[in-house]
């Protein structure tokens, strides 16, 4: 459990750096675009991970939810990018996303049961802080274009619902 509040911290760390990063960089919409499409991919994953691993019924609701929203509005992301004829650009900020998503995802695929779930969740509340922030913070007041901005504001109120599903769970979780 230590372990994973190190790699929770690693990551909030990382996202804020990445943040801090952005801010500094002026991301323009298409790196914006990019960074909000690669965040909610890697909670598509995790949530996919938790789907074949957890056998909570709890933990594979929450999961198939976040599998079905972050689709959702990433299929909204995509739609949006390709009407305005933007190529969503990669950037240092998803890179550094990517990376610390794999090597979580292949740590927790080493854990098991109630191990799983109480990482699963708890990751998610810190993920979901997180990105919340850096919505908050960089990434709306960044974005330029009305309708990316739009359904960045839209995507944050969904995500906000989903940060305290997650800490309701996490608490449930033992």
């Amino acid at each position: 459990m230590l372990k994973f509040l190190a790699s929770a911290a690693a990551a909030a760390a990382l996202v804020s750096a990445g943040a801090a990063h952005a801010q500094a960089a002026k991301l323009n919409d298409a790196q914006i675009a990019h960074i909000a499409y690669t965040a909610g991919n890697i909670d598509i994953a995790a949530g996919k991970q938790a789907l074949a691993k957890s056998k909570d019924k709890a933990v594979r609701e929450f999961a198939s939810e976040m599998v079905r929203d972050h689709t959702a509005v990433n299929d909204k992301a995509l739609a949006l990018v390709k009407k305005l004829h933007v190529t969503p650009q990669d950037n240092p900020t998803s890179q550094a996303l990517s990376k610390d998503a794999k090597a979580k995802l292949d740590s927790y695929a080493k854990l098991n049961g109630k191990a799983f779930d109480k990482a699963y969740a708890d990751n998610e509340v810190a993920y979901h802080k997180t990105v919340n922030g850096a919505l908050e913070t960089q990434l709306i007041p960044g974005a330029q274009n009305a309708e990316l901005k739009s359904l960045l504001e839209t995507g944050l109120k969904l995500f906000k619902e989903h940060q305290a599903h997650a800490e309701h769970l996490a608490a449930t979780l033992k």
